[in-house]
Parts: C-alpha cells; sequence; structure tokens
C-alpha cells in the first residue's frame, strides 16, 4: 500500500479529498501544518503558494510513494511549473478536484505540463474517482474490499 503527499493551493480540496479517501466526515477546517495520519500526507497551500515554504514540501515527498499535485477544475491559473515533476524521484500524479464546478480539461492540460503521468478526476463530497485512487495506491483489491499491510 502506498503513501501519498498531497499538494496544491490554499482551498483546491486536498483535505477534503483526505476525508473522502479516509471515510472521515466532510467537512471544511484550514489546514495549519503538515499533517500525516498513515498512508495520507495533507499539507497548507501556503506551502506551494510561498517560495518560502516551498522546499518542506521537497523533503516531506521523500516520505510519500506518491506526491499528487491537486489543481481545481474551476481554477483560472496553475501554480505547478512545466515539468515539475522531474524534480521528484518518485511517482507524480494529478488531481483535478471540484468536477462538478466546471469542465475538467483545462486543469488536466496544466498537470501534464507540469509532467504528471496518470491524471484523477474526483468529487470529493460525492466520492466520484475517489476509487479509482485507491486502487492505484493498493489500498483496495478488484472487489472494492480494503487491502490490509503485511
Amino acid at each position: 500500500m502506498k503513501k501519498i503527499i498531497f499538494l496544491g493551493r490554499s482551498g483546491v480540496g486536498k483535505t477534503t479529498l483526505k476525508q473522502a479517501l479516509t471515510n472521515e466526515k466532510i467537512e471544511y477546517h484550514k489546514t495549519q501544518y503538515i499533517d500525516w495520519k498513515d498512508k495520507i500526507i495533507d499539507t497548507p497551500g501556503e506551502y506551494v503558494e510561498n517560495r518560502n515554504l516551498s522546499s518542506a514540501l521537497g523533503l516531506y515527498a521523500y516520505e510519500a510513494d506518491v506526491v499528487a499535485l491537486l489543481l481545481a477544475a474551476d481554477d483560472w491559473f496553475s501554480v505547478y511549473s512545466p515539468n515539475m515533476a522531474g524534480m521528484v524521484n518518485r511517482d507524480v500524479v494529478g488531481v483535478v478536484t471540484k468536477i462538478d464546478l466546471a469542465d475538467p480539461r483545462k486543469a488536466e492540460e496544466w498537470l501534464k505540463l507540469a509532467g504528471c503521468h496518470k491524471i484523477f478526476k474526483v468529487n470529493s463530497i460525492t466520492k466520484e474517482g475517489v476509487r479509482e485512487i485507491e486502487e492505484y495506491l493498493g489500498w483496495i483489491d478488484e472487489n472494492g474490499d480494503p487491502k490490509t499491510e503485511k
């Protein structure tokens, strides 16, 4: 089972996706610190938005098997530089959140430009697309049942 780190600007839906993946009640709260629980590392948006804090993300990325770059479908800009995925020696995937609010194609293109080799489209509230992430990470089997660590 793989561990994942979520990177993205404030309000993109990192914590909501974490709650959907861990079957927690979906409720908004601002992530104030790097929240490391079991298989998910949730990061504050300010770490991506602020150059002085972003170096910490590189360090925490080494604690994960997969780095997820999140963009919302209704974002009007991308915080990610072209080909930035090459700076990490981990799998880098893209996650387009809030797919109920806008066409996800623009965000998908930005994630491809950043170097994401796989892109998931999710609505964390309805859990659309969440199962695909769980399968990719090896958290569930082909029947949708949770896998146990050995």
